[in-house]
Formats: C-alpha cells, structure tokens, sequence
C-alpha cells in the first residue's frame, strides 16, 4: 500500500463521550459532525441518558468500571485499529474510566505514532464543576498529559490549570501551563464584554476568532467545535483555516438554532454549514505575552 492510499485507510475516528436519546450533545454532536465530514467513526458511550441534564431530572446509566475497561481492551486489540487517526474524548461518567480510556490512547500512539488525541475535558462552566471533582481530576491527572490537543472553555481551564482567567494574558498563561502543545480556549475573553473567541495557542503561534457572544445558545457547543476542528486538522488544513472555518461554522450554527428558538443544536438541518461554512471568520495574530513564555 502506498503511503497515500494509506492516509486514505487510517481515517476512522474513535469518539468517547455522553449519548443522549435526544438532542445534539456528547457523542450524538461529535459523531454526526466527523461522519459530515467523511471520516468513519466508532462512538463509545461513556453514559446514556434520556437528554441533555440542563432539562431537567433525567436518568443516567453509567457501564461499570470492569465493564468500560474490558470494552475499552477490545478495541485495543481490535483487529482494525490500524484504521484510526485520532481519538476525540469528552464527557465521562466516571473517573475510573480515564484509566481505561488513557490505555487505548497509549497502546493506538505506540502502533501509530502520527495519530492524534484530542481531549475536550468537559468539567463545568461559571458555576462550578458539574462532574465529581474525583472525575475532574483524572481527567487533568491521566488524560490531559496524553493530549496532542486540548479544547477547554475558559473555566475549564482555570481550574485544571490554577490560574484565575480575567483576560487574553491570563488565558495564555494558562494555556501554556495545560500539558498539551495545542490548547483552544473557547469562550475565552475578547476585546469586549459582548464578543468571545476561540483563542488557539499553540507551540509556535496564538490565534484568536473572536465572535459575538449568543444569549441563551444551545448545549453542545464544545463539543461540536472539538469534533469540527479534529475533522478539519485530519482533512489536512492548517491551524489558522481550520480555526476559521471552525468558528465560522459553529456560530452560524447556534445563531441559525436560536433564531428558530430551538434548545438543541439542529445539526441534521445545518448539516451543509459544516462542510461548507457560510461565514467568515477572521483570525487575529496574538502576541505572546513575557510572562506566558516556556
């Protein structure tokens, strides 16, 4: 096999995070968003619940941890992982499931050093944490190290990281202190109370899309950011383009789902927005702040 018809093959994307029997979060927004794109996807449930918690009261059904780790070993030892690129994790329904997850992640890597580990650690918001802070912390501990990418909001970084986020410097600071080479920072600080942006830094370069904020947005908007942007970075564009048409695509997104005053992402009816964003985004150099330097 040549070296391009073996880029084409290892395309598949391994996908860990919450399923909903309703709406466009977790897994339901991160699957349908890398399968628009074209790349195949094997989806773990990490929790299944009815629909997104922020409805109300709602069943919750977790695998036991024996259970998860032994799903996890198979596709360690599936007889196709050589078909994956990337691993995009997300919501997770306990802590010990980092464990597990952190195994794959190293035995894919050691077959396919070029593969990519996204994390999207989902934590909490401006209220607080909304996982146990056991949960939390295996996934700063255990995952976090093994990310090539990492795509936190703005309090999710403050508290994986210590430091109190009041503006771009400190959001860099932070950035630069989380393990990962790659970190977006969505809703991170603008140039004013009523814009946020998706501010990349990265080893060599800081990037900010800045856009203006959505009252009232539907879940889910982490979620399909990390996936669109892992889809864009397989489909061989650079940072500065992937984090434009990213951005472009997830604000027309969210703004098309308010006008039509939907609590959920309506990605099946938007589905051409992310192939084919509809907006441009531009993208603002940064420079590194003295005090943010390695």
């Amino acid at each position: 096999m040549t070296t391009e018809e073996n880029r084409r093959e290892t395309r598949a994307v391994i996908v860990i995070s919450s399923h909903v029997a309703r709406g466009s979060v977790g897994n339901r927004a991160a699957v349908f968003t890398l399968e628009a794109l074209g790349f195949p996807v094997w989806a773990v449930p990490t929790v299944i619940l009815p629909w997104h918690p922020g409805h109300g009261p709602a069943t919750r059904i977790v695998p036991e941890p024996d259970q998860f780790a032994r799903f996890m070993n198979d596709l360690e030892n599936a007889p196709w992982l050589s078909e994956v690129s990337a691993v995009l994790t997300g919501y997770l329904g306990n802590p010990e499931q980092a464990e597990a997850i952190a195994g794959l992640v190293e035995t894919l890597k050691a077959s396919n050093p070029a593969a990519r580990y996204v994390c999207d650690p989902v934590l909490g918001d401006r209220g607080g944490l909304y996982v146990p802070e056991a949960t939390a912390a295996a996934i700063r501990d255990r995952l976090l190290p093994l990310a090539d990418i990492a795509t936190p909001n703005r309090y999710e970084l403050a508290w994986l990281t210590g430091i109190d986020i009041d503006g771009t410097e400190t959001a860099i600071r932070a950035a630069r202190k989380a393990p990962p080479a790659d970190v977006m920072v969505t809703s991170a600080p603008a140039s004013s109370a009523d814009r946020l942006a998706n501010l990349l830094v990265s080893e060599t370069e800081i990037l900010r899309a800045a856009h203006d904020s959505i009252p009232k947005a539907p879940n889910g908007t982490g979620d399909l950011t990390a996936a669109l942007y892992l889809a864009r970075l397989l489909a061989g564009e650079a940072r500065e383009e992937a984090l434009a048409k990213t951005t472009g695509s997830v604000v027309t997104i969210l703004n098309r789902a308010t006008e039509r005053g939907s609590d959920e992402l309506m990605l099946e009816t938007d589905r051409q927005v992310l192939t084919r964003p509809q907006m441009v985004v531009d993208i603002e150099r940064v420079a590194e702040p003295v005090s943010a330097s390695h």
